[in-house]
């Protein structure tokens, strides 16, 4: 069994030092080279050290996760599209209403191919090889949701760090409740599209 010092290291490298030195100008190439390496490091620890079988859970409550996913969009839906009018009215719904076709592209493009990596690791991996970590359950998630805020620190763009903090603090609170990737993975992907649809796709890196 690896020792908590080895996995201190892991989380450091994997979860500090790797997206800060993202954020430092070199090639893409590079930083596409280390993500992969990242990646399938992730998926072995999972697989051969954590035993993870990536079998849907049974027994899921899930009325519970829609009326509250339902709730917590509503809130959301409320708050942005009073942050959108009174930004810049004109992003508003801009890329649905002015081009369909790369909405419905950006929509499923996120959902398929950045979601679900991203809750793997942030979620998944992290609950899973860390969790040994942290006597305190609150703290757990705090740490969580600041790293998961940390890996978009290459955006620049402080609104992006707070909401992907406030994205971390629910989605590690879902994760922790179900232990359920599939379900955390549909709750982050609902949140993600609305951002895109209401007009905030931009501040993401996605056109708008």
């Amino acid at each position: 069994m690896q020792s908590n010092l080895y996995r201190s290291i892991e989380l450091l490298i994997i979860f500090v030092l790797v997206p800060v030195r993202f954020a430092m100008p070199y090639s893409p190439w590079i930083k596409l080279g280390i993500g992969l390496a990242g990646f399938i490091y992730v998926i072995l620890v999972l697989l051969r050290v954590e035993k993870n079988k990536f079998k849907l859970a049974r027994n899921l409550n899930w009325k519970e996760f829609w009326k509250r996913t339902f709730l917590h969009l509503l809130f959301i839906v409320i708050i942005t599209i009073t942050y959108v009018w009174f930004s810049d009215k004109t992003q508003l719904f801009n890329v649905m209403l002015g081009n369909s076709k790369l909405w419905l592209f950006i929509l499923f493009f996120y959902s398929a191919f950045s979601v679900y990596p991203q809750e793997l690791i942030y979620r998944t991996f992290f609950f899973q090889r860390y969790q040994i970590l942290f006597k305190n359950d609150k703290l757990l998630i705090f740490v969580n949701a600041i790293l998961f805020s940390l890996a978009h620190i290459f955006f620049g763009n402080t609104l992006v760090m707070f909401l992907t903090f406030i994205g971390g603090i629910m989605f590690a609170h879902t994760f922790y409740k179900t232990k359920s990737t599939l379900m955390v993975s549909i709750e982050h992907a609902i949140y993600g599209c609305w951002l895109f649809t209401v007009g905030m796709g931009s501040m993401l890196g996605f056109p708008s």
